[in-house]
């Protein structure tokens, strides 16, 4: 398989054609190999405009949707990321390579230390991984971005208070058959700016909040 030509065709016909022009991203999509985080049975299917799975039900999201975010959410050198959803590691090596500093949340341990051993391969030595459940918060430090890498019913408050000023979060809110891929961007205290970027459907973070379903 000519992977060089596969991974050209993605960017061409895939993401330019989603509204991906920011050429940083475009040319960072070139340098971290998408097909050496994928699961190795998949490998061929690297650049397809799949969901590919991974262990215990999850799945990576399709290309154009990783180049879509880390275009909306602008990571900068100086900037610490909290990644809620580590996966195959894939998007916090394209996270890592933009930031200063990324903390990655798992709560598979399986699949955490396989993504462990892909960053590492990549000398990625600007990531710290955790093994929790981060699906409605995570620790105390402040950071810059934040990113869900699952969907979530609600997004807690809990992110939006963890934001250092100009911070923005990602995160897809909804259920199913619709569900909204979101940023919310700290503006001022007490302040936030919300824009919706696009509609879509992934699976929900393992123990997303939701809100309270009325009994009779």
């Amino acid at each position: 398989m000519d992977y060089e030509q596969a991974r050209f065709n993605m960017v061409e016909q895939q993401i330019r054609t989603w509204e991906v022009l920011d050429q940083d991203v475009l040319d960072l999509l070139f340098t971290v190999r998408r097909e050496d985080f994928v699961p190795s049975a998949h490998r061929a299917l690297a650049f397809a405009d799949l969901e590919l799975p991974l262990r215990g039900g999850e799945r990576m999201w399709t290309p154009k949707m990783e180049a879509r975010v880390l275009q909306a959410l602008k990571v900068g050198r100086e900037d610490s990321v909290l990644e809620i959803g580590t996966g195959s590691g894939y998007f916090t090596a394209l996270l890592a390579s933009q930031a200063a500093e990324v903390t990655t949340v798992e709560i598979d341990p399986q699949l955490s230390a396989s993504a462990a051993e892909r960053l590492k391969r990549h000398a990625f030595t600007n990531v710290r991984r955790e093994v929790g459940d981060g699906a409605r918060g995570w620790g105390r430090e402040l950071q810059d971005v934040i990113v869900l890498t699952g969907s979530t019913p609600l997004l807690p408050e809990a992110f939006i208070q963890q934001l250092k000023p100009g911070g923005r979060v990602f995160a897809v809110v909804g259920d199913p058959p619709v569900m909204t891929a979101r940023l919310v961007a700290w503006a001022a205290p007490g302040t936030r700016v919300t824009t919706d970027l696009f509609e879509t459907v992934i699976a929900p973070l393992k123990n997303a909040a939701a809100p309270a379903r009325f009994k009779f």
